[in-house]
This record gives C-alpha cells, structure tokens and sequence, in this order.
C-alpha cells in the first residue's frame, strides 16, 4: 500500500509521463475510440466496413489508424489469399480490455455532456 501512495503523490515533471497523457496520444484522438467501439460492437469487420461506418474518415486516415493500432497489439489484421483481396479487422485480448473503459466513458458523456 505504501508504493501505492507514493505514486499517487508523485509529482510529474512533464505532461508526458502522465499515464493518461501517454494512453490519450496512443488511443484516444477523434477515430481510433470509434474503431475500438465499432469492433467491440461487430466483434470482426472489413475495411470497407469500418469505412462506411466511420463518417468523415479518408482511406489513408482509417489505414493509418488502424496500422497504429495494430502496432499497440490493440487489434487484428487477418487477410485472405483471395481475389479480390479480403482484409479482416478483429480485437485482440488487450483490445477487449478496453470495453469496460469505453464503456465508462460513454455513461459519463450522456450523464454529464449530452
């Protein structure tokens, strides 16, 4: 218990050690959350399904996203040696950890915002 309250009272020194700052540059942003939701809610989608699901999102942008979240170990890239190529998108464990967060989130939103 005492570790536990000395890291409560550290005092950080740049915002960059913060663990929500570090969590808010790797997931948070305006199109990664709606990823994660989107494949929390389908559980695996195509990228022409997560396309048309995300309004105002570009190609390249959902490439991107979804190759950052990859990298995190956040989702699944399965592709298909078939023509025309399919391209599957699925959580991973550390992904699905995330839904209770999600979760969080959204009921504070509506309680608080909406």
């Amino acid at each position: 218990m005492q570790t536990e309250e000395k890291k409560i009272e550290k005092k950080y020194t740049h915002a960059t050690e913060c663990p929500i700052t570090i969590f808010m540059e790797e997931i948070g942003g305006k199109w990664k959350p709606v990823i994660i939701w989107l494949l929390l809610k389908n559980k695996t989608m195509r990228f022409n399904e997560l396309d048309k699901n995300i309004k105002g999102i570009s190609q390249r942008m959902l490439s991107q996203q979804l190759k950052d979240l990859e990298q995190l170990e956040i989702i699944i890239r399965k592709s298909y040696p078939v023509i025309p190529p399919k391209v599957e998108y699925s959580l991973t464990e550390k992904g699905k950890s995330l839904a209770p967060l999600l979760k969080a989130i959204k009921s504070w939103t509506y309680s608080n915002i909406m």
